[in-house]
């Protein structure tokens, strides 16, 4: 005779008897039978292990068992890529996608994916095109190049840039310049990576104009000069002006590279902003090669851009490597977009997310914080305590890493003892509600800052669904 455990793992039901429930007909419906087929068969391997290992248990019923694998095929088709709340003051943070798209550039996008488009197909000559002639003209526009070249990101283009222009060869930078970027990237290693030589030059706080001219020799490809990312050296400090650095590298005959980074292309004083160079600027310094993101002040999608005299982006598109770093129909579109808001800077202040978000008002933000704060003090009652506080904001992925911009957010201090460990379980209690809000925690309170908050609307109306643990 069967032991109870192996009569209670025998009555199970089968897949075929469960496939016939009206509640697995409609997951069939929703997810496909090969889905629920494999889903199930899951769920019962699971309570066949727990059934063995309780002698005293008995089966599930059917309808229990559809509904665990109802839950389980619900978890499942959630996409891994989800909106969130950014409340963590970082405007263009990196880890939660940087620029946000205005809507001119999602719908340009959403069109390019649902048909077909003249990618690289002349409309007027009926031949094969180029595709990054849609948005050349804006480029040379907007910079004063004289031609451009667009790519995955701005890694890809210091990286396309050198292997063109430098392959074998040296090209030499200030060590102060030699920084490194989300993720460990550092452009030593890029350089490697691209098939030349760093040649280090002066110290991290001071680099001459002799030490340029001394370095340079038969060997020497180029001049690169590379823009601070999130940090700023102060104090006892020199570096060379770029149209001196320019004027050195023409006089030897060698191109003077300049990599931006953020790529700004207005100037942001404009707005109250600290000055951030702009590639046009650069241009003007004499640069002969800039490169820049999109995704970043530009406030576009994640590119990398290359600007600059014509017989050197000439070179660059000819690399074989540009074909493996080139940008798709999308992001062209996207792109394309937002550099035509460009051209209206009133315009642009209003519909380009990211220059909206950094120039908000502080008393704008404090006024949202007046009126949020009742729904958040609600959700937390018993738990915590939620007071508006006056907080700084910064505009991230490198631009700008020592200035901050005033704002102000809510503060929610945790009652218990233990406050580190209550506020870390507060940020995971505001991570886990259906749309995520990510904020920071700072001197033990979880601290949300509303310079980002757009849609205050569904903010408030999911928080009656935040669960603390007493």
């Amino acid at each position: 005779m069967l032991n109870s455990a192996a009569a209670a793992r025998r009555a199970l039901p089968s897949i075929d008897r469960l496939l016939k429930l009206e509640a697995v007909v409609a997951l069939i419906d929703r997810h496909g039978r090969p889905l629920v087929v494999e889903t199930l068969r899951a769920v019962l391997d699971e309570e066949r292990a727990l059934l063995a290992g309780d002698p005293a248990a008995s089966p599930p019923a059917d309808g229990a068992l559809s509904s665990r694998c109802g839950a389980r095929l619900q978890a499942l088709s959630q996409p891994s890529l989800r909106p969130v709340f950014n409340l963590t003051g970082t405007v263009l943070h990196t880890n939660l996608g940087r620029a946000l798209y205005p809507e001119a550039a999602a719908l340009a996008a959403h069109a390019a994916m649902t048909r077909a488009v003249n990618l690289e197909f002349d409309l007027g000559g009926g031949a094969r095109g180029e595709r990054d002639s849609h948005v050349e003209a804006w480029l040379l526009r907007l910079t004063g190049a004289e031609a451009a070249v667009v790519v995955n990101n701005n890694a890809a283009a210091v990286y396309l840039v050198l292997n063109s222009l430098a392959p074998k060869k040296e090209v030499i930078v200030s060590r102060g310049e030699l920084v490194e970027i989300g993720g460990a990237f550092r452009i030593p290693d890029i350089m490697a990576r691209a098939g030349c030589k760093l040649k280090e030059i002066g110290t991290t706080n001071r680099t001459h104009a002799r030490d340029y001219e001394q370095a340079i020799d038969a060997r020497t490809a180029a001049l690169m000069k590379v823009h601070a990312s999130n940090y700023k050296i102060e104090g006892f400090t020199a570096s060379v002006p770029e149209t001196e650095l320019a004027a050195i590298a023409h006089k030897h005959e060698l191109p003077f590279l300049n990599d931006l980074g953020s790529g700004m292309l207005i100037d942001l004083e404009a707005y109250g902003l600290p000055h951030e160079p702009t590639p046009r600027e650069a241009i003007a310094d004499g640069a002969d090669i800039v490169t820049f993101s999109g995704d970043k002040l530009l406030g576009g999608p994640q590119c990398g851009l290359i600007v600059g005299r014509k017989d050197l982006i000439a070179k660059i598109r000819k690399n074989p490597m540009k074909r493996a770093l080139r940008v798709d129909k999308v992001r062209l579109a996207a792109l394309e977009a937002v550099l035509r808001l460009y051209a209206d800077p009133e315009r642009l202040v209003r519909e380009l997310p990211t220059l909206r978000l950094l120039t908000r008002a502080q008393k704008d933000i404090e006024a949202q914080a007046q009126r949020v704060l009742p729904a958040v003090a609600a959700a937390v009652t018993n738990h915590a305590d939620a007071a508006i506080i006056a907080c700084s904001s910064q505009i991230g992925s490198g631009a700008l890493p020592v200035d901050a911009l005033p704002s102000a957010g809510i503060a929610i201090t945790p009652r218990a003892k233990r406050k580190s460990s209550a506020a870390d379980a507060l940020s995971m209690a505001f991570r886990a509600l259906p749309v995520p809000v990510i904020g920071h925690i700072r001197d033990g309170a979880f601290i949300l800052d509303l310079r980002c908050l757009d849609d205050e609307a569904a903010f408030i109306a999911q928080l009656d669904r935040l669960q603390l643990k007493a």
